[in-house]
């Protein structure tokens, strides 16, 4: 019904991308429309799942994501599991690059967002759950203070990354799973 609009027909997508870092592009442009247009305040994005199978020929990784996770301190494995983690991440500056890059008030979006980046798993070849390599990224609206390396007690769960994120929007549950308390050192 285009044709019958003042409107000027727009250019979109008429389905996936064939180029998956397009498509996570894509993906991460929208969740900086939803935030930016206060669409929503929450957005949960799987940027891969950690039992994927998915192949990574685009950056000369034709082996399965899992499989290679289980590496078994195999150099060849480990290198290529390097490869993945670097196009994961580079996705993820893209993403954290465009919050920075979109005003809002005084500051940019990502002055004023949480945003969590990080694995289920700390050694996936022994499915090590525990001492997670986690980035936070955002200011949380002046309630953290970005820029730094936090190490924290060996077997913090990460549920107290949660707890004290929604203390920081006005949510003060007592617990959360299997929490032991808020953390410190976040502002």
């Amino acid at each position: 019904q285009t044709a019958d609009s003042p409107m000027p027909d727009l250019d979109r997508p008429v389905g996936v991308p064939a180029s998956y870092a397009d498509h996570a592009r894509l993906m991460f442009d929208l969740q900086v429309l939803a935030l930016q247009g206060d669409v929503t305040r929450v957005i949960t994005f799987q940027l891969a799942r950690e039992t994927s199978n998915r192949t990574y020929p685009e950056i000369g990784v034709p082996d399965p994501h899992h499989p290679l996770s289980h590496h078994g301190n195999d150099p060849s494995k480990l290198t290529k599991l390097a490869k993945i983690n670097l196009f994961h991440t580079t996705q993820f500056a893209y993403f954290i690059a465009k919050l920075k890059a979109t005003k809002e008030g005084a500051g940019s979006l990502l002055d004023n967002c949480m945003v969590v980046y990080g694995s289920g798993l700390a050694d996936p070849n022994r499915h090590a759950h525990h001492d997670l390599p986690i980035l936070l990224a955002g200011g949380g609206g002046g309630t953290i203070k970005p820029g730094r390396h936090v190490k924290y007690e060996s077997m913090t769960p990460m549920t107290n990354l949660y707890l004290s994120l929604l203390e920081r929007i006005g949510v003060n549950a007592p617990r959360l799973g299997d929490s032991t308390g808020k953390l410190g050192q976040l502002a």
